[in-house]
């Protein structure tokens, strides 16, 4: 997809109703050091869309970016380290279930895993709880430009065996440094807006 125009146009906090969209939405979910601004800054070709931080948690909203009038990417909050109170962090997750069991347009849910690290037990907490809320979450593998080329096929084994991913999941590798992998999770993106 060629970005014409991106505008973050609806941002839901723990009280807030969710909007009744009428464009397809695809989510980012990813644990809050994850890379998850910069993926999408990067998707995005923007460089400060959507806001990184040096302390992780930064995302405590749905964020929801209008592309092109055509689609939405849809930022969830961070998950497992942002530093507050585990009642918060609950109620985040209230608000994640509630968007997941009520959009009627997501189509996907992406799921960020950082590459260099077996899975936490938040990681597969968190992918069981989207394949438990119906869908079937495509992995992007994070922080690509932090380990050797060679090491790529052993990590993402691990992440596989880690997360215990269904067979044929897509499990996408991406550095928001070097921008590898963009063009690969766009036409994942693109093939799941054709289907629908």
């Amino acid at each position: 997809m060629k970005i014409k125009n991106v505008s973050l146009e609806t941002v839901c906090g723990i009280t807030s109703r969710l909007p009744e969209n009428s464009l397809p939405e695809i989510a980012f979910a990813g644990k809050s050091n994850v890379g998850k601004s910069s993926l999408i800054n990067a998707l995005m070709n923007r460089k400060a869309l959507a806001r990184t931080s040096a302390q992780p948690g930064k995302t405590q909203t749905i964020n929801f970016y209008n592309i092109n009038d055509a689609m939405y990417l849809v930022d969830l909050p961070g998950y497992g380290y942002a530093k507050v109170a585990q009642e918060i962090r609950e109620k985040w997750g209230k608000l994640i279930e509630r968007y997941l069991h009520g959009s009627k347009q997501l189509r996907a849910v992406f799921l960020l895993i950082d590459i260099r690290h077996e899975p936490s037990e938040n990681d597969r907490r968190m992918y069981e709880w989207i394949v438990y809320n119906g869908y079937d979450p495509i992995i992007i593998a994070t922080k690509l430009d932090k380990i050797k080329r060679s090491q790529t096929e052993k990590q993402l084994k691990i992440l596989r065996t880690g997360l215990g991913v269904k067979p044929g999941t897509k499990m996408l590798p991406f550095s928001a440094l070097t921008k590898q992998g963009r063009d690969e999770i766009w036409a994942v993106m693109d093939e799941i807006l054709e289907e629908n």
